[in-house]
This record gives structure tokens, C-alpha cells and sequence, in this order.
């Protein structure tokens, strides 16, 4: 028994081995340089702080765009997803809306994507995301779920702030990486702006994965997804951004994930994951933000998920689908 566990051991570690060679980071900072070679072109203001960080700024005192929006879902996705801009109607409203894919699904969102990172420095807070929570490994019991590890000495993170990172914000994210904060890149979006709506809109695909792996699902089992949610029209109020551009994805996210899954419990999983199945379903999210004191934490999770989920499964080429496209609820929540 003992040399089993030997091997399966040295078999893991070199599964990690092979799936550290994958660096969200490094894929991050090819699109970054992208970003800043051509800030005019993506409506971004490039900064450095007094200890060398770099501040991407893509909608706080730049202009931004769906360009940049469209760059900084890639990013948050580690080089390891695309995003593209189109249309999409529902009933008589017409949207922009983005769609993402990934041949990578558990690294670029769950890796990498996901707004994880709790960072509150003096009077700074603002969720991080983004390749640097690879290597901060934060939070650190989705990174063991994962079994993913970065390592770069240059690191990306990405805020949902209208407020510039300070030289002390710099220095606990460098620390917490490992890095020298002049190896620490920083971009911003503000909720209430182009950029910031249309890259909350790209985590359609990680919203859907996360929610499985709420449920039990092991998300190494998802090999390809792809996922397509409208891009929320800009509110000029935090709280009534911060509603649109959740029930973009709560109201009208569309996601399919072909998965590698032995087990008959799938469609189970499946019926249980999209926004509806939430027992507070059925509200505009403002409201629902409203009543919780405007605290993100006492909203029941269940929630955050799309509308709508469709799974293949390559194993036995079945296909389940569950949740729906309300489009009365996207009204209400653009009407507000």
C-alpha cells in the first residue's frame, strides 16, 4: 500500500509540475504590454508610484472603452481566454454583449479570474483578481481544490475600484507575491464605466464554474467553456452599477462547459447551479444588495451564477441544460 501512495504521490507531483509550466502571469503581461504600448488606442493612463508599481488605469481619470475591457478579461484570465464583442436581443432590447471562451477553464478562471483576494490597506479595499492570486495563492482553500500553483517574478492584479492604489497597496501585494513592488502591475476599472461593465460581463464563464465547485463539482472535470452575458448600460451610481452588472449575468449569462465527468449525479449538478435555483432569486440586485445593508456577504451565494447553464459530457456525449433567460428582470434592473 505504502509504495501506491509513493507513486500516486510522485504521479501528482508531477501533474502539478506540468500544470505550473502554464503561468497565468507571464500570459497576463503579453496583453498588458499590448495595453500599454498603446494607450492612446485603449483609452488607458499609465502611472508608476514612488516604490515602481505600475497603475493601468482603465476608466478612474482614463477614458477606457470596450477595447480595454475586452483586453483586461483576457488579462484576468491569464493569456489562457479570449473575449469578443457583439449583440445580443432580448425581447425588444437590444445590447452589447461579450463573449468568452477558454480551453483552459479551471486555471484562466478559477486560477486566475476570479475576484477572490480580499485587499484592505489603510483605506483602500477592493477585491483582487487576476494572475496574482496564483502565486498568493489567495483564497488558499480554492488554490488546494485546484491544485494550481504560478510562479513569475512579475505579477498582474486587477481591482474593481474608481480609487488609485496606494505605495502601501504595492508593498503587501508584492510581499504577499514574493516580488519587488517595481514588479507589480495594477489595473483598475472603475463599476461604473465602460471598461469595468464589460469585464464583469466577461466572468460569465467563471461565475458558472464557481457555482459548481460551490456545489461539489470538481471543476479539473471542465475541459472547455464558453459563455456569452450582455455588457450593463453605465450607471453614473456605484450601488446601481454594482446591480446592473450582476443581473446581466443573473437574469441573461449564458454558459455551456463540456466536461470529462464519470458519475451520474451530473444533471443534478446542473439543475442546481443557475441563478434561479437561489431561494432570493426573482429581485433586481440592487434591491437585493439594498436589504443586505449593501454588503456583498449576506447575500445568499447561490445567486451569483447565470441564467441559463448547458453541459456536454465527452464521456457518454450527453447533454443537460437547466435555468432561463428572464428578460423581465433585466428590464426592471435596467429601468432603475
Amino acid at each position: 500500500m505504502s509504495k501506491v501512495k509513493t507513486l500516486i504521490d510522485l504521479l501528482w507531483k508531477i501533474i502539478l509540475g506540468l500544470l505550473s509550466m502554464v503561468s497565468v502571469n507571464k500570459g497576463a503581461l503579453k496583453i498588458l504590454e499590448e495595453m500599454v504600448s498603446n494607450p492612446e488606442y485603449y483609452g488607458v493612463r499609465v502611472e508608476k508610484v514612488e516604490n515602481g508599481g505600475i497603475i493601468i488605469d482603465a476608466g478612474v481619470k482614463a477614458r477606457g472603452g470596450y477595447e480595454a475591457g475586452l483586453k483586461v478579461i483576457e488579462i484576468c484570465m491569464g493569456g489562457l481566454g479570449r473575449a469578443h464583442l457583439t449583440v445580443q436581443q432580448y425581447g425588444d432590447l437590444i445590447l452589447p454583449a461579450v463573449m468568452v471562451y477558454t480551453d483552459e477553464p479551471c486555471i484562466a478562471t478559477l486560477g486566475s479570474q476570479f475576484a477572490g483576494w480580499r485587499i484592505k490597506v489603510g483605506e483602500f479595499f477592493a477585491l483582487g483578481s487576476g494572475p496574482a492570486r496564483a502565486i498568493s495563492q489567495e483564497p488558499k482553500e480554492l488554490y488546494r481544490k485546484i491544485q494550481y500553483r504560478d510562479e513569475s517574478d512579475e505579477v498582474v492584479i486587477v481591482f474593481e475600484t474608481d480609487k488609485y492604489p496606494s505605495v502601501n497597496v504595492f508593498k503587501y501585494v508584492a510581499d504577499k507575491c514574493n516580488v519587488e513592488p517595481s514588479r507589480v502591475y495594477s489595473v483598475i476599472t472603475p463599476t461604473s464605466s465602460i471598461a469595468g461593465s464589460t469585464q464583469i460581463s466577461g466572468r460569465v464563464v467563471e461565475t458558472g464554474i464557481h457555482k459548481l465547485t460551490e456545489l461539489g463539482f470538481d471543476p479539473k472535470k471542465i475541459v472547455y467553456g464558453v459563455g456569452i452575458a450582455p455588457i450593463a448600460p453605465i450607471h453614473p451610481k456605484f450601488a446601481r452599477a454594482m446591480g446592473r452588472t450582476n443581473d446581466v449575468i443573473i437574469a441573461s449569462g449564458q454558459v455551456f462547459l463540456t466536461v470529462d465527468y464519470e458519475g451520474a449525479d451530473l444533471e443534478d449538478y446542473v439543475k442546481k447551479a443557475p441563478s434561479s435555483a437561489s431561494k432570493i432569486y426573482g429581485k433586481p440586485f440592487f434591491e437585493i444588495f439594498k436589504e443586505a445593508g449593501y454588503d456583498f456577504y449576506k447575500i445568499d451565494p447561490a445567486i451569483f451564477s447565470p441564467a441559463h447553464l448547458t453541459v456536454n459530457n465527452i464521456r457518454d456525449g450527453k447533454v443537460y441544460s437547466a435555468g432561463k433567460i428572464d428578460v423581465e428582470l433585466l428590464k426592471k434592473s435596467l429601468e432603475a
